[in-house]
């Protein structure tokens, strides 16, 4: 078990010129998408994602379905607590979120293509110059098709900036969340549960059965910003 005294809040003096600290730089880290979901985010759609939480150092025998965990934030990372007799204790070490905080950035990868006369090119040496192709918005035709994976951050044309960062289990998600997650539905906000839309997307994406397994998970929040260090604007 741990001290949560050596711990202070994630957010304690970061945007507080008050406290004397500086701001800490804005990183930027990339993201995969699927083509459904780039077109939700160039369409305004889709402003969250959830992404699973891998925990480090869990105590050794830790039920992570324990519906006494809670999970909390600090500087150094988050941590799951659950309560004892005079304090709450760590169940895990400190755990900092792989994509980032509040204010960094996110630039987008996605299943792309160059022209022709880039086929024999590993993505680094394809000139910038060249007209990039996004198979979410274009038909690419006989164009080499280059998974998303593989996308450099030139090529990128969306940049997202993180607005907000939790943690919850999967099943918390709320209906208008669910929305803000990109349903193509828009009748779902008041009619169909737009939950078992999301539910079917994450077994998709993550197996069969992960979503019954409803597992902790980040879920940051993101709205589009100038696209300062990509090939294409969007």
């Amino acid at each position: 078990m741990m001290d949560t005294e050596q711990l202070r809040p994630a957010d304690a003096g970061r945007l507080d010129p008050a406290v004397g600290r500086p701001v800490p730089k804005r990183q930027e880290r990339p993201l995969l998408f699927s083509a459904p979901m780039v077109r939700a985010i160039l369409d305004g759609t889709k402003t969250q994602t959830r992404r699973m939480v891998s925990w480090r150092g869990v105590d050794a025998g830790l039920n992570l379905g324990f519906s006494g965990l809670s999970p909390h934030g600090y500087s150094q990372g988050w941590v799951l607590e659950s309560p004892s007799r005079s304090s709450r204790e760590w169940r895990c070490k400190p755990t900092p979120c792989p994509f980032g905080q509040r204010g960094d950035r996110l630039w987008v990868r996605e299943t792309w293509a160059a022209p022709h006369n880039c086929d024999h090119l590993k993505p680094s040496e394809i000139d910038h110059d060249w007209r990039i192709h996004y198979a979410a918005t274009e038909d690419l035709g006989g164009l080499l098709r280059r998974p998303s994976m593989f996308m450099p951050r030139w090529a990128s044309r969306i940049t997202l900036e993180i607005t907000d960062v939790r943690v919850e289990r999967l099943h918390d998600i709320s209906r208008g969340e669910a929305m803000a997650e990109g349903c193509p539905f828009p009748n779902m906000a008041d009619g169909d549960d737009p939950r078992a839309w999301f539910a079917n997307l994450w077994r998709q994406i993550n197996g069969a059965d992960s979503w019954a397994d409803n597992p902790w998970v980040w879920v940051l929040a993101f709205r589009k910003t100038p696209n300062e260090k990509g090939n294409r604007p969007a």
